[in-house]
């Protein structure tokens, strides 16, 4: 099992309002690299894009209002994984986190965990820009 965790993000809103945001899958296009994706779609409890070759599907599982949203790989997609963001609200900001565990073997995991990582610490900054927007 692979595990990846993004840094802390400190993001100027509630948690209400960034779990609101995460809960809708029509939202992760805009936490995505520019560029670097093609082909989103969204039905809102489900989403796909291609990055490179690959076609990577992510489905919304479950969630814990204002401090958990859980989402898990759909069909099609390389290898399974499961991507929980946390939340902890806090003085006029949430603190996220997201958190991934994935199956992946030796191999592809030499080729995939760095790509991974970055991907996960963009959407952890591109949370805080999309919400600091709103409040400037």
């Amino acid at each position: 099992m692979t595990n990846i965790d993004s840094k802390k993000a400190e993001i100027p809103a509630s948690a209400k309002e960034v779990f609101d945001f995460l809960s809708d899958m029509n939202n992760i296009e805009k936490l995505l690299p520019e560029g670097r994706y093609a082909n989103f779609k969204s039905d809102g409890q489900s989403c796909s894009f291609k990055v490179g070759s690959y076609t990577i599907g992510l489905k919304f599982v479950s969630s814990e209002p204002y401090t958990k949203v859980s989402y898990e790989s759909a069909q099609g997609t390389p290898f399974p994984f499961t991507l929980v963001v946390h939340l902890e609200e806090k003085e006029k900001i949430t603190v996220a986190q997201l958190k991934s565990e994935a199956k992946i073997n030796p191999f592809m995991e030499i080729m995939v965990k760095g790509p991974l990582n970055a991907l996960f610490e963009h959407m952890s900054d591109k949370l805080i820009t999309q919400f600091s927007k709103k409040t400037s």
